[in-house]
């Protein structure tokens, strides 16, 4: 309209894409994130040129990461004791978005049209989502699928894991992008995913708790300050004796569960009779002169002798595992230590993972950022773990980190069909059912508080624990593949 000021392309790219982020938050309405990303696909797929496709979606990755992520800058603040620190957080969205772009410039040089381009971004965007679990600076915390989890569609994640969710989002976005770029004349795809949505929502509401024996078992949920654990302003003896108070509340047939590095003992350690077991705790192992720091979770039996013990999976980027560490990055870390008042953890990741045994049960215990990481569960279940267990602090986290962590925990439960139990620090304890339902959970308090819970013990594999990521891949490559049959279609 005349007289009416046009936005710069890129000033709304960034406002669509937070858009996206709000919804994407673990709010009641996350689903609606399918509207704003319908406007991301549909804006970028319009560009006049090449090279717009890829810088319209740059904008709003850094817009949907800044606003999905932003507890992360109060993180920083805290860490470095500056709260401008916080603005070093801008360099991951900045990066995040850098890899959409880079993921949109092959696909909008294979396919020219609009139409086809918003099916190619969207299948493309999955696959994305997919290479962020890869490699040892994985990070993949925003991924559409979990935007489902207030609906029944969630329960789909069981026949090919979060991704398969990340699809359904994907497809019903780039079918409404289609409608909004050329009219009803594209509306079959609107009807198949309507088709999609009442399949995955009558699967959901017709999935019913399983069926096994009860473990009585007591979590804790502490709430240790985790910067005074690293500086040594909070002793391992002083946090051992609240736990230990906080646990004299268990009854006879329990499970005791504690936290990720809720215990600290040398490698060499085969007794902790600090421990008041029979349970699973978080271990911390220092290093020595020839082994690097281990973040592992233990079984203890009622003697406290450790019966097997995992080591962390999946360690946190920049938090855990530090690139070039030892070698031209060591000066500027010893920058950072100065600043924050403690070396930087080289902990060791683990080489195999298997389930944890206790009284012969097996138990799937896997520590903190593992759980982000759907393979990571999937291994201990196929393994036969018949309950997953996730010590965990996430006194690391600020504002709704800790629920989106928690979030994920929810979905590994759907995706193998097993029961989920967390004792964490300052974030979420309790149980969570096989349906991805918490149970028995607390999530606030100023105080160390324990919780018994009731979880089942379940065995059976699902489709997505026998097949993992590929039905949600090969639907991601065909969105993609369906993109350049609209676009040949169009050329002739």
């Amino acid at each position: 309209m005349a007289g009416v000021p046009s936005v710069p392309p890129p000033v709304l790219a960034l406002l669509l894409g937070a858009l996206l982020g709000l919804c994407g938050l673990p709010l009641p309405w996350s689903v609606l994130s399918i509207l704003p990303l319908t406007g991301v696909l549909a804006y970028a797929a319009s560009a006049r040129t090449t090279e717009g496709v890829p810088g319209r979606l740059f904008w709003s990755g850094v817009g949907y990461f800044t606003v999905h992520l932003w507890w992360l800058t109060a993180f920083l603040g805290k860490l470095f004791s500056f709260p401008p620190a916080g603005v070093l957080a801008f360099a991951l969205f900045i990066l995040e978005g850098i890899f959409l772009a880079v993921m949109a410039y092959p696909l909008s040089r294979l396919v020219r049209s609009p139409v086809a381009r918003v099916w190619a971004l969207a299948g493309g965007w999955v696959v994305l989502e997919w290479t962020r679990f890869l490699g040892p600076l994985s990070f993949p915390w925003p991924t559409l699928g979990y935007t489902l989890l207030p609906t029944p569609a969630i329960q789909i994640a069981d026949l090919g894991g979060v991704l398969l969710g990340s699809v359904l989002v994907a497809g019903t976005a780039a079918a409404l992008a289609g409608v909004a770029l050329q009219g009803w004349g594209r509306g079959r795809p609107v009807l198949l995913a309507a088709v999609c949505w009442m399949a995955a929502l009558a699967y959901g509401l017709t999935r019913t708790a399983g069926e096994g024996p009860v473990q009585p078992m007591l979590v804790l949920r502490t709430d240790f300050d985790s910067f005074g654990r690293a500086v040594g302003s909070l002793t391992a003896g002083e946090q051992l004796q609240v736990q230990r108070e906080a646990s004299a509340r268990r009854s006879p047939g329990e499970v005791l569960v504690w936290s990720e590095t809720a215990l600290t003992a040398p490698a060499t350690e085969a007794v902790l009779s600090e421990f008041p077991g029979p349970g699973i705790s978080g271990l911390g192992v220092p290093p020595t002169q020839t082994e690097k720091e281990q973040n592992t979770v233990v079984s203890i039996d009622a003697g406290g002798q450790i019966t097997s013990r995992n080591r962390k999976a999946k360690l946190v980027p920049f938090g855990e595992y530090f690139v070039l560490y030892d070698s031209i990055l060591r000066p500027a870390y010893g920058l950072i230590e100065n600043v924050i008042g403690f070396r930087l953890p080289a902990v060791e990741p683990a080489q195999s993972i298997a389930p944890l045994t206790l009284n012969g049960v097996q138990y799937g215990a896997y520590i903190c950022y593992d759980s982000v990481f759907p393979w990571v569960a999937r291994s201990l279940t196929r393994q036969g773990a018949q309950l997953l267990v996730n010590p965990s602090n996430d006194g690391w986290y600020d504002g709704w980190g800790v629920q989106q962590h928690f979030m994920m925990g929810r979905v590994r439960a759907i995706e193998n069909r097993r029961w989920l139990v967390r004792s964490v620090n300052k974030g979420v304890a309790g149980a969570v059912n096989d349906l991805g339902q918490p149970v028995d959970v607390i999530s606030s308090g100023d105080t160390t508080q324990a919780l018994s819970v009731r979880p089942r013990l379940l065995s059976g594999r699902t489709l997505f624990n026998r097949l993992g990521d590929w039905p949600a891949l090969l639907l991601a490559l065909g969105m993609i593949g369906y993109g350049v049959r609209v676009d040949r279609r169009e050329e002739w």
